[in-house]
């Protein structure tokens, strides 16, 4: 299979419209070695095949297809590469990029679980306004290790696992989460019998989700802050990365040091990368750290085959 990196920055971008951190104003001025960044989404495809599914649509994604040809393959006079759409969750930079692609001429083909499929028809109801559009052929993610493939595009399985994190801030559970707000997903080359572990959004490594990491041949996790304390030490929050449900790369229990137990030759990446995030810098310590872990951060339009 091939994988695209549409967007490898958390919600807001890189640089973030109305922000001055160190990142957001060094890499306007060029003052440090950074590229900026669209919200996080990936596509990916079978070796063979045009078509193939997204994962996520941030609001970005207009932008995203412009910047990939590989999504309009113009094979007809109205045309997309986008046999169907998996969102790993609700969150505003995962979703509302739905709105953009409501001229097809037919209901999208819409993967999610039931509790996202609920947030996003009550409380931020995307799925509810494109009715008046093209409309939605919702299917439901089920929770219980059943794979699944979209049709339109063969050779690939699919696979979910109910992460331990947060729903969106406007979900009535955000601070009483229920499974399936997250999910990570395990994405299968039938013919090749190979495997990628993709969660952009994980809270905490539990058993299930360090076995589908174990067993993949790689990964693409959160990579969304350094340290546990990254906002709050900036002044621009008070909760911490893991209050908001993504596991710091540093520290105990860190991103890193769960990385380091994997297979030596597991494919380690890091997508959905906030602006406050020093590894943004390619030139920074922290960086260093991860090019010597082997862990790659990832960029807008990388490429790369499982």
């Amino acid at each position: 299979m091939r994988i695209t990196v549409l967007g490898s920055a958390a919600g807001g971008g890189f640089p973030q419209w109305n922000c001055n951190c160190r990142n957001c104003a060094g890499v306007r001025s060029g003052a440090i070695n950074a590229k900026p960044r669209t919200q996080s989404s990936i596509f990916i495809r079978p070796d063979d095949s045009a078509d193939g599914v997204l994962f996520n649509a941030s609001p970005d994604i207009l932008e995203q297809i412009r910047s990939h040809p590989t999504l309009q393959p113009a094979r007809a006079v109205r045309d997309t590469a986008i046999a169907g759409v998996i969102l790993m969750d609700g969150q505003i930079d995962h979703a509302t990029g739905l709105f953009m692609l409501r001229e097809r001429g037919s209901p999208l083909p819409l993967w999610c679980t039931d509790p996202v499929e609920e947030d996003l028809s009550q409380g931020n109801p995307v799925l509810r306004v494109l009715t008046h559009y093209c409309g939605v052929d919702r299917h439901r993610i089920a929770l219980d290790g059943a794979s699944f493939e979209v049709p339109g595009v063969e050779g690939l399985s699919f696979k979910a696992l109910p992460l331990s994190s947060k729903a969106a801030p406007y979900s009535p559970h955000r601070d009483h989460p229920v499974a399936g707000d997250n999910i990570g997903m395990l994405i299968t080359d039938t013919r090749r019998g190979t495997t990628l572990f993709y969660a952009p959004g994980l809270g905490q490594i539990t058993p299930p989700v360090f076995d589908a990491m174990s067993n993949a041949d790689a990964v693409m996790v959160d990579g969304t802050f350094w340290t546990d304390d990254e906002m709050p030490r900036l002044g621009l929050s008070k909760k911490t990365a893991r209050d908001i449900g993504h596991l710091p790369q540093s520290g105990k229990g860190g991103m890193i040091e769960w990385m380091a137990k994997l297979r030596p030759t597991t494919r380690r990446l890091l997508i959905h990368i906030n602006n406050t995030n020093p590894i943004l810098d390619d030139n920074s310590p922290e960086r260093a750290v991860l090019t010597q872990a082997g862990i790659v951060v990832t960029e807008d339009k990388m490429e790369f085959e499982v």
